[in-house]
């Protein structure tokens, strides 16, 4: 049977699995959901751990960006990683393992890049990969004022919150994606429901059928060099109608 410590444990990370998982439901965007991510990560480590500051990177083929970040600290020394296409946090990112730093002025990699870190005063820094969908690949940082402060416990911690914060991630951006797919339908639908009560428009004044009034709605546009839903809105307008609400789609 589990000892008090692993229930203990297991306790915590069920504990911040729901608060993640809260934090996407709760969250209008990724990009609020990513600003809670790494804020409660690095109010988890600050304390015992000294002052911990916390990034996620995000790495696609040809860019590397900080979307998220705890403080504008965590955003600049993150940074100075790209400046050496190297560190903890791209190279856990890239390889898809732990890269732990005890402390910047014994490490022996980086070597230009371990100086130019700690030269902003941190000490030890974390890099957990953060796995994604569709080829895309991610860091979570942390970094610390403390020399030799992320122990087994600490590494432990960090890569247990990384895989939650990893499935929290995907979720928030298959929620994203979602809901953009659905905000673009709505839009389309809503051009298609202007465009069709211009043809409309254009029947009744013209006294003509809707092939026709199509037709005519569409020179137009080609001639205007405007685009149909744009072109279809200026005729509602003209004669007092205005942009629909409620859509075909909407029940």
């Amino acid at each position: 049977m589990p000892d008090e410590q692993e229930l203990a444990r297991e306790a915590e990370r069920d504990s911040v699995t729901a608060q993640l998982q809260n934090m996407v439901l709760e969250s209008d965007d990724v990009q609020e959901f990513l600003n809670g991510l790494v804020s409660v990560a690095a109010q988890a480590f600050t304390g015992p751990y000294g002052d911990v500051f916390c990034g996620i990177t995000l790495l696609r083929p040809r860019s590397m960006v900080t979307v998220a970040s705890s403080s504008e600290k965590a955003r600049q020394v993150d940074e100075v990683q790209y400046g050496f296409d190297d560190g903890p946090c791209l190279r856990a990112a890239r390889e898809g393992i732990t890269v732990h730093i005890r402390d910047f002025l014994t490490e022996t990699r980086f070597p230009e890049y371990r100086e130019a870190i700690a030269g902003h005063g941190l000490r030890s820094a974390l890099g957990i990969p953060i796995r994604l969908d569709e080829g895309a690949s991610a860091g979570l940082d942390f970094y610390s004022t403390e020399p030799n402060t992320f122990d087994a416990k600490g590494i432990r911690v960090a890569e247990g919150f990384a895989r939650d914060a990893s499935q929290s991630l995907r979720l928030a951006v298959r929620v994203a994606k979602l809901t953009e797919a659905s905000t673009n339908m709505r839009a389309a639908m809503e051009s298609r429901t202007s465009i069709d009560m211009a043809i409309g428009a254009i029947m009744a004044q013209n006294r003509c059928g809707q092939e026709e009034a199509t037709a005519i709605l569409r020179k137009a546009s080609s001639n205007r060099n405007v685009k149909l839903r744009d072109l279809s809105a200026d005729i509602l307008n003209s004669i007092g109608q205005h942009k629909p609400v409620i859509t075909h789609f909407d029940s």
